[in-house]
């Protein structure tokens, strides 16, 4: 119960940002997923995936599978452990990161030259 709650308030929190929007809330299950925006064309969420690793944290990026290879999202697995305020940093990470990402004039990465996550 707890890992959900965490998994929809982080959930809302990072809908909030504004450059994404949530696939799934993590309401079912303390998991859940999110994509960018439509118009968001200079990132990708490989970069956003990147970016977070440099700061210490594991958000895997994909493509969905072959019906929808058009989709790529980042998914959030909330484990036992990850706490409200483990959530309130991973959002000061995004918040912290998204200029960067902003300011690239095209992506970086994408599902080919992404390193580490495999499905």
């Amino acid at each position: 119960q707890y890992s959900r709650a965490v998994a929809t308030r982080l959930s809302s929190r990072i809908a909030e940002l504004g450059p994404f929007e949530l696939i799934t809330r993590g309401d079912e299950l303390p998991v859940f997923a999110f994509k960018l925006e439509d118009e968001i064309t200079n990132y990708t969420v490989f970069d956003v995936s990147n970016s977070l690793r440099e700061r210490g944290w594991l958000l895997p990026a994909y493509t969905f599978p072959a019906n929808r290879a058009d989709l790529a999202a980042l998914r959030v697995v909330v484990k036992l452990g990850f706490t409200h305020d483990m959530a309130d940093l991973l959002v000061k990470d995004i918040e912290r990161q998204l200029p960067h990402l902003q300011a690239q004039a095209a992506p970086v990465r994408d599902s080919t030259n992404a390193a580490g996550f495999h499905h």
